[in-house]
């Protein structure tokens, strides 16, 4: 074995200590932390109650700050704000905000509303994903924190944020509680994904196809279904739910890889056991990694090939094991051939194409 493996080894070994195995971090659920003395600081107030403040604040501001850059994202992505990139960093940052700003002033409304319309909806789908992550954690006396939101730079990004995550602070025992941990973020946020998708293709604007050659973002399953179901155009042009829904849908088919510690490897651990899961993880992230040859090759976009490096990275990290065997139930393989259905609604085999009019 190279020193580069045994180091990428006890590197992953250290992170999945610090991120799973860890139980000595007191959190947000008092009910289920070993009693200990209560410690006082110089105002008389418990240290616990400081560190459940100073964190409360942190995930407000992470909430907040992502918020902000949603938004702004939003307003730029605007038809209304839109403007052509420049070779002008900060004109191209600043620029949409201006124009909105100007508008907004002038009484229209249209690009705040783009922006306003765009950070809620996605923000509520992600924070329902995480949110179910954290329920079903809390329903089994799990310790975990509630969501980080994770800002991105606005403008320059295509959402504005690098979405949302919880911290797991103690291991899951159980395959019933892997399962229903596993599986309750995508379900959850895909309970609201769905009418969002509805409510974006619905509300949209037919547009004309591109007349010449130039970029444009695929549609996944479920768009495709809602667009023959009510006989919608097949062109549309962009709006803040649409966008949203589209973001959420991408994200929710990626945590429903069953590769390591993403949901779907999660669900599939739950499902078959350590050895199934073990090869099953190894054959997607294959594929994934064909996926991504074969996209490069014939698209010259090396969309998949990020992560494919993630989907490595999960192998090498693999994941933790479960000691009770209890058997799951009819109802939860019910709910696993759903998340299925779900992953293949979601799944775009080239989430983005150049699109060359014939």
């Amino acid at each position: 074995m190279s020193r580069f493996t045994v180091y990428l080894s006890r590197s992953s070994s250290r992170l999945y200590a610090r991120s799973v195995e860890s139980t000595n971090q007191p959190y947000l659920i008092p009910e289920v932390q070993p009693s200990q003395p209560a410690m006082k600081s110089d105002r008389g107030v418990s240290v616990e109650d400081m560190r459940v403040r100073s964190r409360g604040m942190l995930h407000l501001t992470l909430l907040v700050a992502t918020a902000i850059t949603t938004t702004l994202t939003g307003i730029a992505l605007s038809p209304t704000t839109k403007t052509p990139l420049t070779d002008s960093l900060l004109y191209d940052l600043v620029s949409p905000i201006l124009i909105a700003f100007e508008k907004t002033m002038a009484g229209d409304l249209a690009p705040l509303t783009d922006g306003l319309l765009f950070t809620f909806t996605l923000i509520t789908i992600l924070g329902a994903h995480e949110l179910g992550h954290y329920f079903a954690c809390k329903y089994y006396g799990i310790r975990a924190t509630l969501p980080f939101f994770i800002p991105a730079p606005p403008i320059f990004t295509l959402f504005g944020t690098f979405g949302a995550v919880i911290k797991i602070k103690e291991p899951i025992t159980t395959r019933r509680a892997l399962f229903d941990i596993g599986i309750a973020g995508p379900l959850a946020g895909f309970a609201l994904a769905l009418p969002a998708s509805i409510i974006g293709l619905l509300m949209a604007e037919p547009a004309e196809p591109p007349s010449r050659s130039d970029w444009y973002f695929a549609e996944p399953g479920l768009f495709k279904l809602i667009t023959t179901l009510f006989n919608l155009s097949p062109w549309i042009e962009w709006n803040p739910i649409y966008w949203a829904a589209w973001g959420t849908l991408l994200v929710t088919a990626l945590n429903l890889f069953p590769v390591g510690q993403l949901d779907g490897g999660h669900v599939v651990y739950a499902l078959f056991g350590r050895r199934a899961h073990k090869w099953v993880s190894r054959t997607v992230c294959a594929a994934v990694i064909v996926l991504a040859a074969v996209t490069t090759a014939l698209y010259s976009l090396p969309v998949w090939i990020l992560w494919s490096l993630v989907l490595l990275f999960m192998l090498k990290v693999g994941h933790p094991p479960v000691r009770d065997e209890q058997p799951l139930g009819s109802t939860r393989i019910m709910l696993a051939i759903l998340a299925a259905i779900i992953f293949l609604l979601c799944f775009m085999h080239m989430p983005l194409f150049y699109y060359e009019k014939p």
